[in-house]
């Protein structure tokens, strides 16, 4: 599907310390607005695909978060917790009162996060490969060496071992479009950023307590072959969150609206149309 190429326009608009860049996928009028989250250490741009293939009455907006994309670093001081709360300022600033939220990976973990703090900004949740625990040690020390990796051998050799990781197999044979982009995105970020990045995931609280609390449509997607979020990790998310709906996309990695995006748009959209306003 392949609504709206042409309408995607690119935007800026400051919030307290930094400037955030976003697409934009307008509505006239607007029944739905669906604001999708990058993962780490991606941007907005890994949403195109979804932008071009709403349907014409519902609004997209893909955002960078602080530090990634072209939106600015600010303090530098990086944490979900920060992610989550520019994520609900820029809510206010473009006048969106409730949305659809998607967020994939560590764009899961900032609207998990953001619905703690404003469950009302939520008309419903779309977690992609993501969870709600917190790093353990093991994991914790892995961010740590990988930050230690990156300002020894920089960013390059990160996102080719990044990028073999992230896509499944038939993504890595065959979608070649998407590991570059992908490639890209990760170069266009800064060391810095990065690694203030890692250490704001190392330090992530634990979302799950909360989540029996979430009251608005959830879908939890993850591909069959993610080898980054276990499938133990997104049945946590469907027995504790209320009403959750589970899908798996097969032979797709951690990254499946790039990896099968067809099949992706087809059931964002299924879920959209089932939470819609009567």
């Amino acid at each position: 599907m392949d609504y709206n190429k042409s309408l995607i326009k690119r935007r800026r608009i400051r919030i307290g310390d930094i400037s955030i860049s976003y697409l934009l996928k307008d509505a006239e009028p607007v029944d739905q607005t669906v604001v999708f989250v990058h993962g780490f250490p991606f941007n907005k741009n890994m949403w195109i695909p979804q932008l071009e293939g709403l349907p014409p009455s519902i609004r997209g907006i893909a955002m960078d978060v602080r530090g990634h994309g072209n939106s600015t670093t600010g303090h530098g001081f990086f944490s979900v917790d920060v992610f989550a709360k520019d994520l609900l300022v820029f809510l206010r600033k473009t006048a969106i009162s409730r949305a659809v939220v998607c967020g994939i990976s560590m764009g899961g973990y900032i609207a998990l996060r953001a619905y703690q703090i404003q469950p009302e900004a939520f008309v419903g949740l779309v977690l992609c490969d993501t969870n709600s625990l917190a790093d353990n040690n093991a994991a914790k020390l892995k961010r740590f060496d990988t930050i230690q990796s990156v300002l020894k051998n920089g960013k390059r050799a990160f996102s080719i071992g990044f990028v073999n990781n992230v896509f499944g197999q038939k993504a890595l044979a065959e979608n070649l479009d998407a590991i570059d982009l992908i490639k890209s995105s990760i170069r266009r970020n800064t060391e810095s950023s990065i690694c203030a990045t890692l250490l704001a995931l190392a330090s992530r609280t634990d979302t799950t307590e909360s989540l029996k609390d979430i009251t608005a449509p959830t879908l939890v997607i993850r591909g069959a072959e993610d080898r980054i979020t276990p499938r133990e990790q997104s049945d946590i998310l469907v027995a504790e969150i209320p009403g959750a709906t589970y899908l798996e996309i097969p032979n797709c990695g951690h990254l499946p609206n790039l990896e099968d995006t067809t099949r992706f748009n087809m059931e964002l959209i299924a879920f959209l149309d089932q939470i819609a306003p009567a």
